[in-house]
């Protein structure tokens, strides 16, 4: 009887056990495959949204500087109209160039001839004579004193030199004052623009690649390698990449079998790819551990059968089996013992010493988990018995006390109503808030006699979805909001703003920027920018809220204000304590902050933001026209 045992108890184990290794590795396979299809799914759409983010900041930025630009060459032609005792010659002009902050200043008569300009070769250039500069010609023959062009940049006729000309009518007599600029700004955004950039500063992990395949010309037009690598192979062919869009494996440079995702965005197909045996390297490492593991319980589980088969079971069956009978009515504090021999009373201390290890059997299947890595907890319990089985792993993720845990886990009811109040703190579906620093989804099952509920962490997930959010919702340089959220916040303040109260909305430009650039570096025009940022976030955010617009351009709202005494009172403290900041430039040289605002104030809550902000960029555009360093108010 004793081989008989042993041999089906062996059979049956070894059959449960591969049995419980083919499920664990079907699962395990396709999960890892899921999930790295939502990994690269993700990237990619975080791929195109930068994409978009950084053309839509590109159009801004060409509206601002059209806008900019157009306003410089106008006050130009009112400056050469109205002073015309002026000697015109080069200096002059070189000059005036320099007060206006452009780079390129002429004038040109009505017979399309450049007769006074800041560089001299371009003096006597006919305008008619090239594509680029016949354009301006157009606004001679219309007659309307009125009448201006801005062009797009491009080399102009002269020096083949990438610039940005405007163009405005003389008013005094018939002729075009043209201004011009070199589109640094422009064509420094357009760079950061392209995929192969991108790329080269987008996070991956390890073996990851991402690359992009122009549809049209079925060329790579971006790779996050090296741009060197062949590209010659199957699975940067587009044939090949158009049925990856649900992920596929394709044979890799050298032989490999990799898994590519694509999503096609406009006329380019964006690809990430990742090698399968790195995909897979955990998978293989999870089975052998819990091979070994279930071998190890197999071998201790047989050891302890084949002790109780060896004791005889004769007498006191019935007293075993109501004792047992209690036992599974879920009363563990019951202990069988059945005297009269010997061999009953092992056996009585052998079953006890099973419903001890069913009692603890929470701990194997959380040692189980704990080797397989995943950060899992289960728990378990009916309403009519009082210890709840849990998983060792459960007190982590709830981030309770030992203490606690073992006065939780010896009482249902408590651990019930304990369960329902973290339910309670439901951020989105079923994913629940332990603490500032903790997340977990929870999913629980119920039936007529009980619960089971599975718990796992999402907290890495969760903080990942908070970063991208501030990410989204802030400026890189400066950590001020964007402009587009800052329009969103404000316009919450606006709508929710107390009765009684006042806001402003604050246009702010930063003066001569240009020329700090210019003379500086960029990197000292970052830091300027950055120090200019820290004095708005000084300021108390119970009033105030800022943003970076664009480029030297900045924005706040100021509210929860009684009068306008109380915003004047604000922004004087702000420009006080931008005199108190002091920005090195040079070795030996430092500039206190400077710069124009304007601001236009409402109490009504049923005014919208942007025609407040419109209001205050007027209040700026007449400030910057009379002086620089302070502010006015909108007086419209």
């Amino acid at each position: 009887m004793q081989k008989t045992f042993n041999k089906y108890t062996f059979v049956i184990m070894t059959a449960a056990i591969l049995l419980i290794l083919f499920l664990n590795f079907i699962y395990t396979y396709h999960s890892i495959e899921y999930q790295q299809f939502n990994t690269f799914r993700t990237k990619i759409e975080q791929v195109i949204h930068t994409l978009e983010n950084n053309q839509t900041e590109l159009l801004l930025l060409k509206e601002s500087l059209d806008e900019d630009y157009l306003i410089r060459a106008k006050a130009a032609a009112y400056v050469l109209d109205r002073q015309e005792e002026l000697s015109l010659d080069v200096p002059e002009m070189q000059h005036l160039a320099s007060i206006l902050n452009v780079d390129e200043l002429h004038v040109i008569d009505e017979n399309g001839i450049i007769v006074f300009g800041s560089v001299p070769q371009y003096i006597g250039i006919d305008m008619a004579d090239h594509p680029q500069t016949s354009a301006f010609l157009s606004m001679l023959e219309s007659g309307d004193e009125d009448a201006y062009l801005i062009q797009e940049a491009q080399p102009n006729a002269a020096e083949n030199k990438v610039m940005q000309y405007v163009g405005v009518a003389k008013k005094t007599q018939k002729g075009i004052v043209q201004v011009g600029f070199e589109p640094k700004r422009q064509m420094d955004a357009q760079s950061r623009n392209t995929y192969e950039y991108i790329f080269s500063k987008f996070p991956t992990d390890v073996g990851e690649d991402f690359f992009a395949v122009d549809c049209v010309t079925e060329e790579v037009v971006g790779h996050s390698g090296s741009m060197e690598k062949e590209f010659d192979t199957d699975y940067y062919k587009l044939s090949q990449l158009m049925d990856c869009m649900d992920g596929s494996y394709k044979k890799g440079k050298d032989g490999e079998s990799v898994y590519v995702v694509s999503r096609k965005y406009e006329d380019v197909l964006i690809c990430a790819m990742l090698p399968k045996d790195i995909m897979f390297r955990k998978l293989k490492e999870t089975v052998i551990n819990t091979l070994l593991y279930l071998l190890f319980i197999m071998i201790a589980v047989i050891v302890l059968l084949n002790y109780l088969v060896k004791r005889r079971v004769i007498d006191g069956i019935h007293s075993i089996n109501d004792k047992l009978s209690l036992i599974t009515d879920g009363n563990f504090d019951i202990m069988v013992e059945v005297g009269g021999n010997r061999e009953f009373e092992e056996l009585s201390s052998g079953i006890n010493t099973m419903v001890k290890s069913i009692v603890n059997i929470s701990d194997r299947i959380s040692a189980i988990i704990e080797m397989s890595g995943i950060p899992l907890a289960a728990f378990e319990y009916r309403s009519d018995m009082k210890h709840i089985f849990a998983t060792s792993g459960l007190k982590v993720l709830l981030g309770i006390s030992d203490r606690k845990a073992e006065e939780l886990y010896g009482n249902s009811s408590l651990f019930d109503e304990y369960i329902k109040g973290i339910m309670e703190n439901a951020v989105e579906g079923d994913i629940y808030k332990i603490n500032n620093m903790k997340y977990v989804r929870m999913h629980i099952s119920s039936s007529s006699d009980g619960y089971l509920g599975v718990i796992t962490d999402v907290t890495e997930d969760m903080m990942e979805r908070q970063k991208m959010h501030y990410a989204n919702t802030h400026d890189t340089l400066t950590g001020l909001y964007t402009y587009d959220h800052f329009k969103y916040l404000a316009e919450r303040i606006l709508k929710r703003m107390p009765l009684g109260k006042i806001c402003a909305a604050v246009m702010l430009d930063l003066d001569d920027f240009k020329s700090i650039n210019d003379n500086y570096g960029h990197d000292i025009g970052d830091r300027y920018l950055q120090a200019f940022s820290a004095v708005m976030k000084s300021m108390p955010e119970e009033h105030f809220l800022t943003a970076r617009r664009s480029g030297d351009e900045f924005c706040m709202m100021i509210y929860n204000c009684g009068d306008t005494f109380d915003i004047i009172k604000f922004l004087d403290n702000f420009y006080e304590e931008l005199q108190g900041n002091s920005i090195p430039l040079s070795e030996g040289q430092s500039k206190i902050i400077s710069v124009s605002g304007g601001f236009a104030w409402t109490a009504d809550r049923g005014s919208g933001i942007l025609e407040l902000l419109s209001h205050a960029d007027e209040a700026l555009y007449e400030m910057k026209k009379e002086t620089k360093g302070h502010y006015t108010e909108y007086m419209g």
